[in-house]
């Protein structure tokens, strides 16, 4: 059986602007997944180079021994975990100057699936 446990916000770091947000201000975001760690994403948006917000989420996954985790499974459990960080994401945006903003959407592409699954045995 594998259990997912819960996406905790561990960080969530927001430093509103010093001048107002105009419409051609650069707004950057970057998403890192870890594996290594507790952690699953970290994300942060920059404003014209300025840290707005630092925002990480964690959970893990109970895998029982006998359970054995395929290419398929193992991104289906990264898959839901990064719509569980994005969901926290859009609820916890509300009343900053991100509100509008989104996550990007997770790039598997530059996931390693076969360096990780390793880990799993």
């Amino acid at each position: 059986m594998i259990e997912q446990t819960e996406m905790l916000v561990t960080t969530w770091h927001y430093h509103p602007p010093a001048l107002p947000v105009t419409k051609d201000a650069s707004i950057k975001s970057f998403t890192n997944f870890d594996v290594m760690r507790k952690r699953a994403f970290t994300c942060q948006f920059t404003i014209n180079e300025e840290l707005v917000l630092e925002y990480v989420g964690e959970n893990s996954y109970v895998i029982d021994l006998e359970d054995v985790i395929d290419r398929q499974e193992l991104l289906k459990m990264i898959r839901f975990a990064y719509t569980q960080f994005s969901d926290k994401f859009n609820f916890r945006k509300l009343g900053t100057v991100l509100a509008d903003k989104t996550l990007s959407p997770l790039n598997e592409s530059i996931i390693e699936i076969d360096t990780i699954l390793p880990l799993l045995v």
